[in-house]
């Protein structure tokens, strides 16, 4: 009862293991970013010069994870639309990722 995939002989697996390889990528980059977040909250509130370089450090991976999440969400939003294809709930080319 712990699966969190469902699935059935013949069937596909939902999430799908491209939707759930891109949720466990998202949920890794949220992770990250709330840690970057409460440093750079600490290191803003210093207010010491020394921490500058720090704080821009901080804030290109900040740029870089927001990239990186659009990324995993168009590849998360693709594999969804392609399982909505092969169930016959939308219409479309079924592209195999």
């Amino acid at each position: 009862m712990g699966n969190q995939h469902t699935t059935c002989p013949g069937k596909i697996e939902v999430p799908t293991e491209k939707e759930t390889e891109a949720l466990a990528a998202m949920k890794s980059i949220k992770e990250r970013v709330r840690a970057l977040k409460k440093r750079l909250a600490v290191l803003e509130a210093s207010g010491r010069d020394e921490d500058a370089d720090e704080i821009l450090t901080v804030e290109k991976e900040l740029a870089q994870l927001k990239t990186d999440w659009e990324r995993w969400e168009e590849k998360r939003k693709f594999a969804a639309k392609q399982r909505m294809i092969l169930l016959g709930h939308e219409e479309g080319p079924y592209i195999n990722p």
